[in-house]
């Protein structure tokens, strides 16, 4: 990875990794479908106008049709479900069923064509990664909340979904006028069901996780994703998930008050294992990936 792609790639856990406890901070007092329109608003005003008077809404309106399916596996769909599981998971549980996206994905990705063959590595690391989301699963979600589990796996298949999408149909388009049309689709795709479910008042408190989450995690968090998938390519963007549920856990437990639980502690190294394991290229893609670089001039190489 080029040292560009580890900036963007570390920066982009961070960023991704807090969005879990600033959401479960807005759940208390917003319903799912408010807290997805308030969190794609602000990032819409602030980012429409910028990719407008760069000429960049028009290319991606022409591809709409590709442009609306990334915004259901991106925004609409994994947002509202996790912003509903959330209310009865913890931030932490919740991060660590998301780092189950690179399985997914390897899978996906392998039926889709667009993965490397499944080598003797990958398939001993989706068969390791799947047994910890079973142990968290079996562990933590046994006598809780399966169905909210339930539906953070769904949104880690959104997840998945999503950067094949972006890689085979998106690439071409550019990033800031795919980001700011997929926010706005899914603003007005929520906009009637968050406002007539408006609370009577908000607390400071939610209004800043709001605004952490709509100009953090959506506005920054996305040109990123975005640059990153064109640095590194679609499966490789998922690896951000190896991290994202460390930084979740650790805020959870340090700044909210939650339980290391036991299903964490047998689920999370098996899950981040796992996904090294599975997602890491085979002898030969690496081989070929030097030998493409070093047909690649030098000043293509920065």
């Amino acid at each position: 990875m080029s040292r560009k792609g580890w900036v963007l790639f570390v920066t982009l856990c961070i960023i991704w990794g807090i969005p879990y406890m600033f959401t479960a901070i807005a759940v208390r007092e917003l319903a799912p479908q408010t807290l997805v329109f308030f969190r794609t608003l602000p990032a819409v005003m602030l980012l429409v106008p910028l990719a407008w008077r760069r000429g960049e809404i028009r290319p991606a309106l022409q591809r709409w049709p590709y442009v609306l399916a990334c915004a259901a596996a991106e925004l609409a769909l994994p947002w509202v479900l996790l912003s509903h599981a959330q209310e009865r998971l913890s931030s932490s549980m919740t991060g660590l069923l998301i780092a189950s996206v690179p399985l997914i994905g390897a899978v996906i990705y392998r039926l889709a064509g667009a993965h490397d063959p499944l080598d003797a590595r990958r398939l001993l690391g989706l068969v390791i990664g799947f047994v910890g989301v079973a142990a968290l699963l079996g562990i933590d979600v046994g006598g809780g909340s399966p169905f909210a589990a339930a539906e953070v796996i769904v949104a880690a298949c959104c997840y998945a979904i999503g950067p094949l999408i972006i890689s085979r149909w998106l690439t071409d388009i550019p990033s800031l006028g795919v980001v700011s049309t997929s926010l706005s689709m899914t603003a007005v795709a929520y906009a009637i069901p968050a406002l007539t479910s408006l609370p009577a008042s908000v607390s400071a408190e939610t209004v800043g996780a709001v605004a952490v989450l709509a100009f953090v995690g959506t506005a920054l968090g996305f040109l990123l994703f975005f640059w990153l998938i064109a640095e590194v390519g679609p499966s490789r963007s998922t690896v951000v998930t190896y991290v994202n549920p460390l930084v979740a856990v650790l805020l959870g437990v340090a700044l909210m008050g939650e339980p290391f639980t036991l299903g964490i502690a047998v689920g999370l190294p098996l899950i981040l294992l796992g996904s090294v394991l599975g997602t890491a290229p085979t002898r030969r893609s690496a081989v070929e990936t030097r030998d493409e670089a070093a047909r690649v001039p030098a000043s293509r190489q920065t």
